[in-house]
């Protein structure tokens, strides 16, 4: 194996590890009804940020996994400039946390499943890189994006049946 195959399959492999952290995270949520999402901010090899969608819990429409992730990532990290972070994402991040990971300028977004309804990181538009922003943020989607996938619909066919 060349060493540029080597290098995408390390790559692929971290992507895969810290997608498995938050999908942890997204566990979490389910756990307690709330929509199976969840995020996880790496820097240097180490999490600085996590959440999960805690929006019925805490009666807020702003707590979406990214958004409390984002915000424990800054509070760590001494400052609102999430420079050399990538933020990990169960579901394609939607308008507004699309919006606070380029206003965080966080460098790198990878998300598992794409989100047909909402979806800001190529799906329905790419607010990542729209280029009248001053940053731009590269993204890889459909990482584990078929077990992202199952735990959403898992959680929405559990609620159709009660």
């Amino acid at each position: 194996m060349d060493t540029t195959k080597r290098r995408g399959k390390r790559l692929q492999e971290s992507h895969e590890r810290w997608m498995r952290a938050a999908i942890e995270e997204a566990n979490k949520a389910g756990e307690i009804g709330e929509v199976p999402i969840g995020a996880v901010i790496v820097r240097d090899g180490q999490i600085v940020g996590r959440g999960y969608n805690l929006r019925e819990t805490g009666k807020d429409p702003t707590l979406h996994a990214e958004m409390i992730a984002i915000r424990e990532a800054s509070e760590r990290l001494g400052g609102w400039r999430l420079i050399g972070c990538t933020l990990y994402v169960t579901l394609e991040p939607c308008p507004m946390c699309a919006g606070a990971i380029v206003q965080s300028r966080i460098e790198q977004v990878v998300y598992g499943a794409r989100d047909p309804k909402a979806g800001c990181a190529g799906t329905l538009m790419d607010l990542l890189n729209e280029p009248r922003f001053n940053h731009q943020v590269p993204f890889v989607a459909g990482v584990l994006e078929e077990e992202c996938g199952q735990l959403l619909k898992a959680f929405f066919r559990r609620l159709r049946k009660k």
